[in-house]
């Protein structure tokens, strides 16, 4: 794609976001899109955010679980940016019109207490740079009609990304095996799925190394204070207006999101 192409799908996509009408695949448009397209585009839209004010406050690893890669009818990861805006408190009702077509998803977040910049970062250094984990939901959306996406596709759109919930129990990474935490989703105070942390790519420290040297040749690093998102434990629940959504983590704890109402939105 040329530079033109790559900024005219960006601004449809932006434009998703004000209208709230979704848009056709961008690989129906442009059938020859290659990854990297992908990513100019998702670029394309980090710039036009942060010269309006939003700065970045971390970023997401996307299609990181076999469930969600199966769901999705894609077969690698994929990272996003995560905005100061995209962040929302627990039990405070998120205003159901910020999304087209929510889902959500249970995920152990890290909080950055050090540098990682990539290519080149090992295991040990991301075990050192991480300064807590933090039980957490992220709300997905897709500015994509019907979630028709390939890899373009949802690359394209930020990974996905719609919002992110926090929980407030902080954990040390040395006091939580990573990889056997269970996780159980409710939806309404239903079962809705459950997992472990070993969906993600074996271990959620790995969905962190691929992030640091994946977006470091990029010319991107990690910086300190900023959330890592590693992928989500479980497939993709939807979430509907009025929605109460928990995770309860082992050894991590809980996070609570709350969709508003049609009527309070």
């Amino acid at each position: 794609m040329d530079d033109n192409q790559v900024a005219g799908a960006a601004e449809r996509l932006l434009a998703a976001y004000d209208t709230g009408k979704p848009v056709r695949p961008v690989i129906e448009d442009h059938p020859d899109a290659t990854i990297q397209d992908a990513y100019r585009i998702q670029q394309h839209q980090v710039r036009v955010w942060t010269a309006h004010g939003e700065t970045v406050r971390g970023h997401k690893v996307g299609l990181a679980s076999r469930a969600i890669q199966r769901q999705m009818g894609v077969d690698q990861p994929d990272f996003g940016h995560l905005t100061a805006g995209m962040f929302h408190l627990e039990h405070d009702p998120i205003p159901a019109a910020t999304f087209l077509e929510p889902r959500i998803e249970p995920e152990i977040a890290f909080v950055l207490g050090k540098r990682l910049e990539g290519p080149g970062v090992t295991v040990a250094d991301a075990v050192r740079a991480v300064d807590c984990v933090l039980p957490a939901l992220e709300i997905v959306d897709s500015r994509i009609q019907d979630w028709r996406i390939s890899i373009v596709d949802t690359i394209a759109d930020n990974a996905s990304s719609g919002g992110v919930v926090l929980g407030s129990t902080p954990s040390r990474l040395s006091d939580v095996d990573l990889r056997m935490a269970g996780c159980v989703l409710y939806r309404n105070g239903q079962v809705a799925a459950t997992g472990a942390g070993g969906a993600v790519l074996g271990s959620p420290l790995k969905a962190l190394v691929w992030l640091a040297n994946t977006v470091g040749p990029l010319g991107t690093a990690l910086e300190p204070g900023h959330v890592v998102l590693p992928g989500s434990m479980t497939r993709a629940i939807p979430m509907d207006p009025g929605d109460t959504v928990v995770t309860s983590i082992a050894g991590v704890g809980s996070a609570t999101a709350v969709l508003s109402t049609e009527e309070e939105a």
